[in-house]
């Protein structure tokens, strides 16, 4: 791979499904409104950070068979989570495979379809539910120049492309395929918590001009760049959220 960049791209999506099951289901018994997991990226930040609405958080991890993340990776999201959340009754992930489609390319739409059609977890009065996919296949939007990772495609929802992962992992010259994947997950998390101006309000102009919601500060995790090749081949660390995206969170309900 070289010098090829990996960026994470975000798509914001408005994706209105006709089918009368998407109206409401019941995954714990209650009545649930689906389209409240089904809004543009960004728009539940506050809800996310703060316990206002939802003391607690729930994960469901959906993995095609071969292609689980690891539990180092799993560990680390979390962290990142209870880093910047305030949810006091915890935050769980519950892990399950499902089987392949047999695709070599997935379209956004086409990940949003299998959401709605294996997501069994949806807001509850006091839990907010966040789906994380892990597929294979590649990005239909993956170019000689550039490879998708990882996209967030709605407020609570978003895919990472593990089978490109590990192929770009845990060789010589390589990153590691946790921090690979930490990285990846937590530069989109970072959109789904509004990152940079998303939906949590800046507090300084810290939106790079040429790559839009993404933070200017070369260090920072929500730099444009922070998925490329050569930048985590050369860190044995995930990339931190700098002091001005830190604070875009607090202003906005985090810690």
């Amino acid at each position: 791979m070289n010098n090829r960049l990996l960026i994470a791209v975000t798509f914001l999506l408005f994706i209105v499904s006709a089918c009368t099951k998407d109206d409401s289901v019941n995954p714990d018994g209650s009545n649930v409104n689906v389209f409240n997991n089904r809004q543009s990226t960004g728009s539940s930040a506050n809800a996310i950070l703060s316990d206002n609405t939802f003391k607690s958080m729930a994960i469901e991890l959906v993995y095609v068979e071969g292609y689980e993340p690891t539990q180092t990776t799993v560990d680390n999201f979390v962290s990142f989570l209870t880093k910047y959340a305030h949810k006091p009754s915890g935050i769980t992930v519950n892990k399950r495979a499902i089987a392949s489609l047999g695709q070599e390319t997935y379209s956004i739409e086409e990940i949003a379809d299998i959401e709605r059609e294996e997501r069994k977890n949806y807001n509850t009065n006091n839990t907010i539910a966040i789906w994380a996919y892990f597929t294979d296949g590649k990005s239909d939007k993956d170019t000689s120049e550039n490879v998708i990772l990882g996209t967030a495609y709605w407020n609570t929802s978003f895919v990472i492309y593990e089978e490109t992962i590990q192929g770009l992992s845990n060789s010589p010259l390589e990153p590691s395929r946790s921090l690979l994947e930490s990285t990846v997950i937590n530069h989109e998390f970072g959109h789904i918590l509004g990152l940079t101006n998303l939906g949590s309000p800046m507090q300084t102009d810290h939106e790079d001009a040429e790559h839009e919601h993404h933070c200017n500060v070369e260090d920072c995790l929500m730099y444009w760049a922070t998925e490329s090749y050569v930048r985590i081949g050369n860190t044995t660390a995930v990339p931190e959220l700098d002091a001005q995206c830190i604070a875009d969170l607090r202003a906005n309900g985090g810690k």
